[in-house]
């Protein structure tokens, strides 16, 4: 996860036509200052392999790979397949069209001429969700620093099996200046930590879960509870240097 919140949420435009790329990017320009133009389904799946985007938006009908099968084919990329896509399509279009759109993982469609205000209304959203998602990895990243990097492990004991942050990624177990004599308690400053550790370990999880699935609810939720967790991370570091 990307451990920065980004200045700026760029948007990918997709159309073979000059004169509909301008008119989407006047549209969309007062919303974010890179919007990316491309004139093909070729040419979008190389710009989203070299830069991230929060939104896409894709022409239906274009000579080639038209835009079901560059949404088709964004989904099908480890690197992509969360980007949220928006298909665009003319009047004159068969009613499956929108069926067609939503089975190839996109997130809507509209059909052209449409609201500005409409279109900036729902780009916003994906625009807002990308934001919060960076946001919320960084906090995530934050805590993981607090919590694993003041101290170096106590010698002593081999440690029991640790939280696991990340499947792959074990975190150490909390370390501890004295180590206790038999029967007695633990530590409370190391329960907490676990608890903490825990705890971050949720969040994380549901913090992956709406990326995946690019929901725009529940992000104020995560937020709430990972500020809670800084305030206790906080308390703690300071009451072990005390």
């Amino acid at each position: 996860m990307t451990s920065s919140v980004p200045d700026t949420a760029p948007i990918l435009i997709v159309d073979d036509m000059e004169e509909n790329l301008v008119a989407l990017e006047a549209v969309l320009g007062s919303l974010t200052p890179k919007v990316v133009r491309a004139r093909s389904g070729e040419e979008a799946l190389k710009a989203m392999l070299r830069e991230e985007f929060a939104v896409v938006l894709i022409d239906v009908l274009m000579p080639g790979m038209n835009g079901f099968e560059t949404a088709a084919n964004i989904k099908g990329l480890d690197q992509t397949k969360d980007v949220p896509i928006i298909l665009l399509t003319g009047a004159s279009v068969d009613p499956n069209y929108a069926y067609r759109g939503y089975t190839v993982g996109a997130a809507d469609f509209l059909i052209k001429p449409f609201d500005p205000w409409l279109l900036r209304t729902k780009v916003n959203v994906f625009l807002d969700l990308y934001r919060k998602n960076h946001q919320l990895a960084a906090q995530a990243d934050q805590l993981k620093r607090l919590l694993t990097g003041p101290e170096e492990p106590a010698a002593g004991p081999a440690p029991t099996e640790p939280h696991a942050f990340h499947p792959h990624h074990p975190a150490p177990s909390p370390p501890s200046s004295v180590t206790p004599d038999a029967g007695t308690e633990p530590r409370e400053d190391d329960a907490r930590l676990s608890d903490i550790a825990s705890r971050l370990a949720q969040i994380e999880l549901l913090l992956r879960e709406a990326q995946d699935t690019g929901a725009a609810t529940g992000t104020d939720g995560l937020a709430d509870r990972i500020a809670a967790l800084e305030e206790s991370v906080e308390r703690l570091m300071a009451g072990r240097e005390a």
